[in-house]
């Protein structure tokens, strides 16, 4: 079993356990573990490797565990076969391990955002949209309880414009604006489409002093974005759907009490996409 194979259904493992990193590091130190809280949390996290007695301890760890509930998921050991033989052992092998490479990754899609990390970014994609999919935002018109927080942005900042935008699989979708933008903008070119990736707020004092933007056909081009700063919104599960955002055709400073106002806005907006996805029927 190699290595990166092996930590990937032991995080699937232990997720279907139901434990804590704290609590698998309590219990793999019972049965003998030698590492360090931090560095089994570094592994589970994927940014640290350790050594193959102390990962099969660990496999060890959950397999106990999963055996108290009604799951048959096992985290395999670093000396199970791996799927080279032949014939029909090779395709009972080559069964059993597509078999856990399912279960693993259903159980990084259960994670929900959390697991993006272990997904491939076509599965990550997917279920943000789905996120997107489910507040049924993108099929409503303009609504006044987003309007009311994007005007309220628009005095606060002095700014031309606001907006609350949705990521969709190919363009921005503006639920609600105020200002010279545009309702759809390609995805591919909209400022916004950087702040999903992030989880906190995304300043961009001046556009033409920032390599990632000063090109881009927003900015040398209308509605001239000088100024940005966005704070992405989320969906079910964690999945970044779009984002609270401020826009002018002037750079500007941005103060840390910019920022917290900024932050108090983006969560308004936020209980309100919470308050949608909850009452979505296909949320349930």
């Amino acid at each position: 079993m190699d290595e990166q194979t092996q930590h990937q259904l032991t995080v699937a493992g232990a997720t279907k356990a139901g434990l804590e990193p704290v609590q698998l590091w309590i219990a793999y130190f019972a049965r003998g573990g030698t590492l360090s809280q931090i560095e089994i949390e570094a592994y589970l996290q994927g940014v640290l490797d350790i050594p193959l007695e102390e990962r099969d301890v660990l496999a060890l760890t959950v397999n106990e565990v999963l055996q108290a509930t009604t799951s048959g998921y096992r985290v395999p050991y670093s000396d199970d076969a791996q799927v080279t033989n032949t014939g029909s052992q090779g395709e009972a092998v080559s069964s059993s391990f597509n078999q856990a490479q399912d279960v693993l990754d259903q159980a990084l899609i259960d994670l929900g955002a959390a697991g993006r990390p272990f997904l491939r970014p076509e599965q990550a994609e997917h279920q943000r949209l789905l996120s997107v999919d489910r507040t049924c935002l993108a099929e409503t018109g303009a609504e006044e309880r987003f309007d009311r927080i994007i005007r309220q942005a628009q005095e606060r900042f002095g700014v031309s414009s606001a907006s609350v935008a949705l990521i969709t699989d190919r363009i921005q979708f503006l639920k609600s604006v105020v200002g010279p933008l545009k309702q759809h903008t390609p995805r591919d070119i909209a400022l916004c489409n950087e702040t999903i990736r992030h989880t906190g707020p995304l300043i961009i004092n001046d556009t033409l002093t920032d390599a990632r933007f000063k090109d881009n056909p927003l900015v040398t081009g209308e509605p001239h974005i000088r100024f940005y700063a966005g704070h992405p919104l989320f969906g079910s599960k964690g999945w970044a759907i779009g984002t609270f955002c401020i826009i002018d055709q002037h750079p500007r400073e941005f103060t840390a009490k910019d920022e917290e106002d900024l932050r108090a806005l983006a969560a308004v907006a936020q209980h309100q996409i919470e308050v949608t996805t909850f009452n979505n029927p296909q949320h349930q």
